[in-house]
């Protein structure tokens, strides 16, 4: 079955601004400035993959949209954090993202890392008051979440990042960046949308996770590639970050035919646990192949 993806991105990205407008503090709320400076971050124009991730597993799973709208906001109220953080001049520096100058460079220095801080701890706030009944479950999400920002995720896969610039990489090393880094909060996003559907049976949640995981892998490989071959334009950032910075990727150390090709295995490994899911997936399994070989 075909999946009109255009429009469900559309109703997806509309359905989770509309929570993000009513989660994030407002700018008439002092301190205005650091609001301003997180609805800044937050309202950049972005692709709301995670949030689509949470709204197409929940959705199959027979959770409440309105229950969803919880982790989705999380998730991208997460994500924002982790592009200020990254942007900083103690990490990559960069002066653009989503075609607008970063957070940084908007307001400045202090002000973006405050705001980052304060996206992060609003994040969990958010997810805490998901309308589930279980009180359970929602300790659960929370406790997934941290743990895909951790030392041993997201956090973690930045600091590797850092570690490995100027510095002789062997794959797996590579692939441990890309699965901290990225993987973590793309399989969180997928492990959310089950966790807040009634139906989901703790037996679902190893597959989906894994799945997730393999997506993250094949879709930072994927990132690492634009960065190289890349429009700038229509990538929003520029493309010798990674290069300017030395950065340890697989097109940049291996090349990019190489990376393709790793791309195209996580991605079938993908598709092989994804087949073994007796879920209504269509939406994730096209929306997965879309954001795997998008261009941009």
């Amino acid at each position: 079955m075909k999946i009109d993806l255009p429009s469900l991105e559309i109703n997806y990205k509309n359905r989770v601004e509309q929570a993000l407008d009513r989660f994030l503090p407002s700018v008439a709320d002092e301190p205005s400035m650091l609001h301003e400076a997180m609805r800044y971050s937050v309202f950049s124009p972005g692709k709301r993959l995670r949030p689509f991730l949470t709204y197409c597993v929940g959705k199959a799973l027979g959770a409440s949209f309105d229950v969803l709208d919880y982790p989705a906001a999380a998730l991208e109220i997460v994500h924002a954090f982790s592009l200020i953080h990254d942007d900083l001049p103690a990490i990559d520096d960069d002066d653009v993202r989503r075609g607008l100058p970063t957070c940084h460079k908007r307001f400045d220095e202090a002000t973006a890392l405050l705001a980052g801080d304060a996206l992060l701890t609003l994040a969990f706030n958010v997810l805490a008051r998901t309308p589930l009944s279980s009180p359970e479950i929602v300790i659960k999400m929370i406790d997934h979440l941290a743990l895909s920002l951790g030392s041993t995720g997201l956090i973690g896969g930045e600091f590797l990042d850092i570690q490995a610039e100027r510095k002789v990489q062997e794959e797996a090393g590579l692939l441990k960046i890309s699965e901290w880094k990225t993987a973590s909060l793309i399989q969180g996003a997928i492990v959310l949308g089950a966790l807040a559907s009634p139906d989901c049976d703790e037996a679902l949640v190893k597959p989906l996770g894994a799945w997730g995981r393999y997506l993250g892998i094949a879709f930072q490989i994927q990132d690492d590639i634009l960065g190289v071959e890349g429009d700038p334009a229509s990538l929003g950032k520029s493309t010798d970050s990674d290069r300017r910075h030395q950065k340890a990727t697989l097109p940049l150390l291996k090349g990019v035919d190489f990376a393709k090709k790793m791309r195209d295995q996580f991605y079938g490994l993908a598709q092989e646990v994804a087949i073994n899911i007796d879920l209504p997936l269509e939406e994730l399994r096209q929306w997965s192949q879309k954001m795997i070989f998008r261009d941009r």
